[in-house]
């Protein structure tokens, strides 16, 4: 049964020698590209071209590119018939359109991305530069902070050194006055010794003075 229907399919004519209604050949031009199960095929082209003009054709090319050929003329009458005015030419124009739309497109996304670019560049670097402004009054905040307590603990010092002069002075100054008032006060003690009169006998008292006659 298989080589019944091989041997069938092998002797049915091409596409286009059936719808030419002739013999098909074993040397048929049409018969490698107008296969007997795409009648359509031929048909459009033949409608468009004409089976003489497509003869010529592929008899002109080279076997290696009568496939490529007869899939552009099939194309071709194919879009001819949907459309019988602008064909594939209307279909390569909006093509076109599209393309350069698309192209448009492309340059304004490149031209906005450019933009965020340096605009992020931009702000990194407003950024950094915020940093290092912060950083900059951090230092000199700090460095305020250390002549402060460079000075005050200067001042501290000298502070300690005055009290420390001060109560030195007033040491002193009570060491002075203290033996100021011993010395005083050893000269009022020794004062009634050296000033009282001397006593007298015991038995001066009982004298009479002798007055003269």
């Amino acid at each position: 049964m298989a080589s019944s229907s091989s041997s069938s399919s092998t002797n049915s004519p091409c596409a286009a020698c059936k719808f030419l209604r002739r013999k098909c050949q074993p040397e048929c031009v049409f018969a490698p590209y107008f296969p007997p199960d795409q009648p359509q095929k031929f048909a459009n082209v033949h409608k468009v071209f004409g089976a003489s003009n497509v003869t010529k054709l592929l008899n002109e090319l080279h076997p290696h590119q009568r496939e490529d050929a007869v899939n552009s003329l099939a194309y071709e009458a194919d879009m001819r018939l949907r459309d019988p005015v602008y064909g594939c030419v209307g279909v390569i124009s909006l093509l076109q359109h599209q393309l350069r739309q698309l192209q448009m497109d492309l340059t304004y996304a490149k031209s906005e991305l450019s933009k965020y670019q340096n605009h992020g560049l931009l702000a990194a670097a407003a950024a950094a530069a915020t940093i290092h402004h912060h950083n900059h009054q951090i230092n000199l905040i700090g460095g305020m902070n250390l002549s402060s307590n460079r000075s005050d603990h200067h001042h501290q010092q000298q502070l300690m050194r005055r009290r420390s002069l001060d109560v030195s002075n007033n040491y002193d100054a009570s060491n002075n006055n203290s033996n100021g008032s011993l010395l005083v006060a050893a000269g009022t003690m020794n004062a009634p010794f050296q000033h009282q009169p001397p006593r007298a006998a015991a038995g001066d008292g009982l004298r009479t003075p002798i007055h003269p006659s």
